[in-house]
């Protein structure tokens, strides 16, 4: 089977990107507000979809293709890991951290008091939505999964095209 690079890069930069829209519209059309770890798992998406783009502009080798995607790999399998960390913190399997709780510790006592009174902090514990008993983490988890694993397809095969 034949697959040409752009066609790789072009699928990743619109899997990052549609992950990245679907977050953004829940949060700023459905009113979902994050939490800390809701918008670390963003940065994944990001980072791959930068590198999918910058990937359109160069060609590589077969190699330095397939090592690219290796490497999208890896990124999904760290938001994976943080996805099921956020999973683990809703269920209270995991240990909460301070930043989680809703104030940021980096505040001094005056500022998180007014920071309390304007709005209510939003926490990493709480399951905000969920559709069939899985919360927004956890459908990140199975994004991150399935993408890690593509990413991991399409460096196989990528390894084996013939160089341009």
């Amino acid at each position: 089977m034949t697959m040409a690079p752009r066609t790789v890069w072009f699928g990743f930069l619109g899997g990052s990107l549609a992950v990245l829209a679907t977050a953004y519209g829940l949060e700023f059309l459905g009113g979902l507000k994050p939490c800390v770890l809701c918008l670390y798992q963003r940065i994944p998406y990001g980072l791959v979809a930068g590198m999918a783009l910058g990937a359109l502009f160069f060609h590589g080798s077969p190699k330095t293709n397939a090592t690219l995607c290796f490497g999208f790999a890896l990124i999904f399998l760290g938001g994976a890991a943080l996805s099921f960390y956020h999973v683990g913190v809703e269920q209270g399997w995991f240990t909460l951290l301070e930043v989680c709780s809703g104030g940021e510790a980096s505040q001094s006592i005056d500022a998180l008091r007014e920071s309390l009174a304007a709005t209510r902090p939003v926490r990493c514990d709480e399951v905000t939505w969920s559709l069939f008993g899985i919360s927004l983490a956890g459908f990140n988890l199975l994004a991150s999964v399935l993408l890690a694993a593509l990413a991991i397809a399409a460096a196989r095969t990528l390894r084996r095209e013939p160089a341009p």
